[in-house]
């Protein structure tokens, strides 16, 4: 997927937010080998069904958070849904009565400990000469610097979910990211994988940057492009940041 070498920004950005689950990190493939890891005793060892294990996982993530969206559910970081979804798939698989705490502890830090895709130390090191940086991600405070630290990454601040006390889509997540800033929604970019992303931080007044991750949820099952307008597409982040030097 080229770049889009029509990029004209509306205002050069100074700040970047990102996505980071599926945008930043390989979240299936980490959580496949926390799972061959863990549970290979219950007949999880081989690659296709840890990574099965991991999609249904990752299946409740929105449902999840719907329930918070919705007001259903009061505010609840990230890391306590993602331990409540994997009681729920343990159950589902019949698994429940044979993970102690001590399993499902270390599953759920796994989260903390995603791998990043290979153009991204790089990227973020780059894009960091241009523009601030921040993530603005569902995951909670602490997942994020973990997630950093795990990689090398610098962020100049982490804002996102737990900062707003909402999940995306909702407004309030893109609006107080912005806000913390100090800048205008648009002077901020958002840079995500997902259209509904982009979308959502369009409708905020946000730029956006769509990255193309194609093999997110298995080979040839992410987004190759976007669905929605944007002001620039690229197939990395090293990418992104060439179309940004103009």
């Amino acid at each position: 997927m080229p770049t889009d070498k029509s990029f004209t920004p509306r205002l050069r950005p100074s700040l970047l937010l990102f996505d980071v689950f599926g945008t930043l990190v390989d979240w299936r493939t980490s959580v496949a080998r926390a799972v061959r890891h863990e549970l290979a005793a219950l007949g999880l060892a081989e690659g296709a069904q840890a990574e099965a294990f991991a999609d249904a996982w990752r299946g409740r993530y929105q449902p999840s958070m719907q329930e918070v969206r919705s007001g259903r559910l009061p505010f609840s970081k990230l890391d306590v849904l993602h331990r409540h979804n994997l009681d729920h798939v343990l159950k589902a698989w019949g698994l429940d009565a044979q993970v102690g705490e001590a399993q499902r502890q270390r599953l759920t830090r796994a989260w903390h400990q995603l791998d990043g895709w290979p153009d991204v130390a790089a990227g973020l090191a780059e894009l960091r000469t241009l523009c601030l940086l921040a993530p603005c991600s569902n995951g909670n405070l602490s997942l994020m610097a973990h997630l950093a630290r795990h990689n090398g990454w610098h962020w100049d601040a982490i804002v996102g979910a737990e900062w707003a006390r909402d999940y995306k889509p909702q407004p309030v997540v893109y609006t107080a990211a912005v806000d913390a800033f100090g800048v205008e929604p648009g002077q901020a970019m958002m840079v995500a994988a997902h259209s509904s992303d982009l979308a959502a931080a369009a409708a905020c007044g946000l730029q956006t940057a769509f990255i193309a991750r194609p093999d997110e949820h298995g080979p040839g099952t992410g987004e190759p492009r976007a669905t929605v307008p944007v002001d620039v597409s690229c197939p990395s982040l090293t990418a992104l940041a060439q179309a940004l030097r103009g």
